[in-house]
């Protein structure tokens, strides 16, 4: 390739028709950076004038006009990259501050490979321009501002794709030649990485170029770095959004009172969105900053990145990694809405190892004695919403972690007085947290133990009246709608011998006790894994998620409200634990309004048998329950 000279005082040498070689222009360039590289009173004046010519062809802000402009540029850029051992920090700094301040989103295929080649050639000199070419490669992660308005449009995905798979290119290439390189690239990602103010097509665009680097070469030194930077990002996103950012702008009808598939029922478009779903300029306390839709957009790439990694084999392996940020990140983190649902996801891509492992971890948590009490308060509401909701989590699995949880619960009531009344249900918590925990589970999970004759039988050996019936009474703190239903499934397939009083179904109001029990935290309110309410991301979590309009309930055949009388009503009679007080239990009425406590499953009653109690009188039993939950979060 040849190009045309600038000016004839460029040419060092010249063919015959009157255009230059590209060995002539590197001559010629090579020759200029030497004779500039002295004190500026000592260089000629033709020479400065030839140095500033330079500066004009490799300006970023000078825009090329036509072919012929930017072939010059590229092969300028071309010479200058076999010359790197010419440029001084001290005589040549305005070209270098030109090279550093390029934006590679600016120029063509030809052009930003000859601009990667130099940034790639300079970063190898030793002890010179390493960071400043790294900081420069990170800053080409995102689009200058002025694109930001259709980067992200599809017509675009092309291009991203080719300019990321530049970058990563370049980035491992320093890697190979400078050892050093990654250690410097993970400072300038923690100082660069964009925060829940940046725009949506730079904060998209950066993601998507960073977990890219996680699936190269240059992951085995910096995967960790990568995805944790990426879970914070998330995590920040999700604590800024606020659930009057997602309610509708009636605050006196909670749009969250029925779960997702239970208000589309009626809906045209049944996909998860379609009526409650963040909409861009719609429903939102605060749009500066459109804070849902960018955490859906991120939540989309990050799906995909995982599940690219499932597919080459490396799920196992990252999932080590997201387990260090959960634990760092989201264990605690009680805002947080959506951003736990990538650990969901990966879990059901895996349920026999990511799954299992997951699920026993927070059991680890929550029953160990050196662990703080709010992180196992955290990690029993994992446990509780992630067995009940994940239908990938097998039944066994399921029995095996309910029994731990039970035997943790008896353990904890054998070593109380046995006349001791509830005085302090917050210095209690996490034995009313572990209870709380297996009911609620298990309004999810009962029938389908029930279904195996294995699990049933292990189901009714565990001592669950015993535990009832102690005078710490935790069917009076627990949430009353997951007491009540959880009694009505048990009730149904005689899972308890005797007859308990169960919430009145017309005045669901939580007493003093339950309130006392959740604290300044509310963290008996915290079911992490509530139905996902992003629209674009939810297409990840919906094939693998339980709905309560899909469970099987003891007291129904799945398709009416008849109630479940196939189980053995002898089998109740099997297992049962004796030694701990058997005092019956009598439940008070809350006075508290209904609406204080948003964050409960709620029921709409309807009577349909009753229930007797030990004193001979009947309570009034709802054919229905937690058809309506709300969502959990903590108000802190």
């Amino acid at each position: 390739m040849g190009i045309e000279p600038v000016r004839s005082d460029m040419a060092i040498q010249e063919v015959e028709d009157g255009y230059l070689s590209d060995s002539a222009v590197h001559s010629s360039i090579a020759e200029i950076l030497e004779r500039v590289s002295k004190p500026p009173n000592m260089v000629a004046e033709r020479d400065k004038d030839l140095y500033e010519q330079l500066l004009v062809i490799v300006n970023p802000l000078t825009r090329k006009k036509n072919l012929d402009e930017e072939i010059l540029f590229a092969t300028a850029l071309k010479a200058l990259s076999g010359v790197v051992y010419k440029i001084s920090t001290i005589y040549h700094a305005s070209l270098l501050r030109n090279i550093f301040s390029m934006c590679i989103w600016d120029y063509g295929l030809d052009t930003r490979t000859a601009l990667l080649e130099l940034i790639a050639n300079l970063a190898v000199v030793p002890d010179k321009f390493l960071e400043d070419s790294l900081e420069m490669l990170v800053r080409n992660f995102q689009p200058p501002e002025r694109m930001c308005g259709y980067i992200c449009q599809t017509r675009w995905r092309g291009e991203r794709k080719r300019i990321n798979g530049q970058l990563h290119e370049t980035l491992c290439s320093i890697t190979h030649l400078v050892p050093l390189a990654p250690f410097k690239l993970k400072g300038i990602l923690h100082r660069m990485m964009p925060t829940f103010r940046t725009r949506k097509a730079l904060l998209v665009t950066f993601v998507e170029c960073m977990l890219g680097l996680e699936s190269n070469e240059i992951g085995e030194y910096l995967s960790s770095t990568l995805l944790s930077m990426v879970v914070d990002l998330l995590v920040d996103l999700d604590v800024n959004i606020t659930w009057e950012d997602i309610l509708k702008e009636d605050h006196n009808r909670s749009i969250f009172d029925m779960e997702v598939e239970d208000l589309e029922n009626n809906a045209e478009n049944n996909s998860v969105g379609s009526q409650i779903v963040c909409r861009k300029g719609e429903g939102f306390g605060d749009l500066k900053y459109n804070m849902t839709d960018k955490l859906d957009c991120v939540m989309v790439i990050v799906c995909e990145h995982i599940k690219s990694s499932a597919c080459d084999g490396r799920l196992v392996k990252i999932f080590e990694t997201l387990i260090e940020s959960f634990l760092k990140t989201v264990l605690n983190a009680h805002k947080s809405k959506f951003s736990q649902f990538i650990f969901f996801y990966a879990c059901s891509l895996d349920p026999e190892i990511c799954g299992l492992k997951f699920a026993i971890l927070l059991t680890d948590i929550f029953v160990s004695k050196t662990e703080d009490p709010i992180s196992r308060m955290s990690a029993i509401a994992y446990v509780a919403s992630f067995l009940s909701r994940a239908r990938f989590i097998s039944s066994a699995v399921v029995s095996s972690i309910v029994k731990r949880l039970v035997e943790w619960c008896y353990d904890f009531c054998y070593v109380q007085a046995s006349t001791e009344r509830i005085k302090n249900p917050r210095g209690h918590r996490l034995f009313y947290a572990g209870c709380q925990a297996v009911m609620y589970i298990l309004c999810f999970r009962m029938r389908l133990l029930m279904d195996i004759p294995e699990l049933k039988e292990i189901l009714f050996n565990l001592p669950l009246e015993a535990i009832l019936c102690h005078p710490l009474d935790p069917l009076r703190v627990c949430l009353p709608t997951i007491v009540q239903e959880f009694l009505r499934q048990a009730m149904a397939a005689h899972l308890l011998k005797k007859p308990f009083l169960s919430c009145d179904p017309n005045d669901l109001l939580e007493s003093e006790f339950s309130k006392a029990f959740g604290g300044v935290e509310r963290l008996d309110m915290f079911f992490p894994f509530d139905p996902y309410l992003l629209k674009q991301s939810d297409r990840f979590m919906r094939p693998n998620f339980e709905f309560w309009s899909m469970v099987k309930k003891t007291y129904s055949n799945f398709n009416s409200d008849d109630d479940f009388d196939d189980l053995d009503p002898e089998s109740a009679d099997e297992g049962s634990h004796d030694g701990l007080d058997d005092e019956e239990l009598v439940d008070e009425d809350g006075e508290d309004d209904l609406g204080c406590s948003m964050n409960n499953m709620s029921i709409t009653p309807r009577p349909v048998f009753e229930m007797a109690t030990a004193s001979g009188g009947s309570i009034p039993i709802p054919s229905r329950m937690p058809a309506r939950i709300r969502p959990s979060v903590s108000p802190i």
